[in-house]
């Protein structure tokens, strides 16, 4: 139960705190400075709009992975893992939202200081904060006790 509950929390609080400052992009807010750009921009694609050419497709393959991920984690049991696939799934279902309500992910912070990056979101960096926090995990067990 706790397991779920700490996903769950997290999961819901990258969603919504990711979605409210997509919103004001949406609404127009933009921002420039020399190397980063606070823009809007949607991708109908995945990292670097790969797999762009699948459309509609898309949302509902991502939905499958996600709902994968999503059973994997509860199957595993490990409390430890809750919020770092909360943040995960957070991210992955507020892009996924994004694609259903916009036709495509809502990306807003391009940098270009230096060479020129992709544009990406709050989202974005919560998936990749989550990978780096579940390879650890996975890495060092010691970290990963039934005993939290």
């Amino acid at each position: 139960m706790r397991l779920l509950t700490l996903l769950f929390l997290s999961l819901a609080g990258i969603f919504i705190i990711d979605q409210s400052i997509k919103s004001l992009f949406v609404d127009g807010f933009r921002y420039y400075t020399e190397c980063i750009d606070l823009i809007l921009v949607y991708n109908k694609g995945v990292a670097f709009s790969m797999f762009a050419f699948l459309d509609e497709w898309l949302k509902y393959i991502q939905l499958v992975l996600v709902f994968g991920v999503l059973g994997y984690i509860v199957h595993l049991g490990e409390v430890c893992y809750a919020i770092p696939a909360g943040f995960m799934l957070g991210g992955a279902f507020s892009n996924i939202y994004d694609r259903f309500v916009h036709g495509g992910v809502v990306d807003m912070v391009y940098w270009h200081c230096g060479f020129d990056f992709a544009v990406f979101n709050f989202a974005d960096v919560m998936i990749d904060v989550a990978v780096a926090w579940i390879l650890l995990l996975n890495f060092k067990p010691k970290l990963c006790s039934k005993e939290i």
